[in-house]
């Protein structure tokens, strides 16, 4: 069966698109306790690095490391989602999907903290 929605244009469609993306933050920021976290560091770090970003580069290397790890939160809590809608019993791929998302997480944090130590510390 595909989506009532799958066929709009225009206006209609960006409108759509729009009101999905709100209703997956307010249900990432609802649900996730990652998120939550992570959008308390946003909150610090952004205006941090508008403070700290010694030009327009390092500033937004600095906020898009910052914002990256957001994304990566937001896919990984899809993936586990989707993962438990299928199943909540233990399987070895529901468990890989799972790790490999955590995975992804983990290395946008590591790459903020890369960023930030680079353009802090020279």
């Amino acid at each position: 069966m595909e989506s009532p929605y799958k066929g709009k244009t225009g206006l209609r469609r960006l409108i759509n698109a729009f009101g999905y993306s709100v209703d997956g933050l307010k249900a990432a920021y609802r649900n996730e306790d990652a998120f939550r976290q992570e959008v308390l560091m946003a909150v610090i770090l952004i205006p941090l690095a508008c403070y700290l970003g010694n030009d327009g580069i390092a500033k937004a290397l600095m906020i898009g490391s910052v914002l990256l790890v957001l994304v990566v939160e937001l896919l990984n809590s899809a993936i586990e989602a989707t993962v438990d809608r299928i199943s909540l019993e233990n399987h070895q791929l529901a468990k890989r999907a799972k790790d490999i998302g955590s995975a992804a997480v983990l290395v946008s944090l590591i790459n903020l903290a890369a960023v930030w130590a680079l353009l802090i510390l020279g």
